[in-house]
Parts: structure tokens; sequence; C-alpha cells
């Protein structure tokens, strides 16, 4: 499975996730994130039993705002609908991972 593209029109879907989600807000003109991007990809493929998602911060500033994004890229975990886990800046898979 791929990672879903997160809007405010699909935000719902990851608010009532009964997975664990990751959150990748990124944007096409940052560095960092292009090199999390296949990782966040590859997690997404290789681990079903978690929903990962990506929010482009330029499309979606409303969501950005409400995750309090400053910087990119920023990763943040979601269960049941709640932040449990964040972290700013590119990371080798095995954080990511370990931030779930």
């Amino acid at each position: 499975m791929s990672a879903i593209n997160v809007t405010k029109q699909n935000f719902k879907e990851v608010l009532e996730s009964q997975k664990p989600v990751l959150l990748d807000f990124w944007a096409s003109w940052c560095g960092p994130c292009r090199m999390v991007s296949p990782i966040v990809e590859e997690i997404a493929a290789e681990h079903p039993e978690i929903m990962v998602g990506k929010v482009n911060v330029d499309e979606q500033p409303e969501l950005a705002a409400q995750f309090g994004v400053m910087s990119i890229p920023s990763l943040f975990v979601l269960k049941n609908g709640k932040v449990v886990n964040q972290a700013v800046g590119a990371r080798p898979k095995q954080q990511i991972l370990a931030m779930l």
C-alpha cells in the first residue's frame, strides 16, 4: 500500500483510523523532504498495519497550521486521533519506525 495524499477533505479518515497513523508534512521545494519521502513510501509499502499519509504544506496550509508545523519535514504519529509522537527534520528509516 502506498502513502495517501492527505487533504482537509479526507482528514476525517485519518482521525478515525483504527491503525496508527504516520503523517509526513512536506513540500516539493524542500531538500530534506525529498530525502524522507522515499523512506515514508517504503514504510507504507512494508507496513500495512500503519496508515501513512503525506501532507503538502503548500496545498494544505490549514492542516499545517492545525499541527503547528513550523519546519519541514515534520513527522507526526497519531493513535486514536491524538498526536503521540512527533519529529522535525530528516530521519533514517529505523528512527521513523521507532516513533511508531
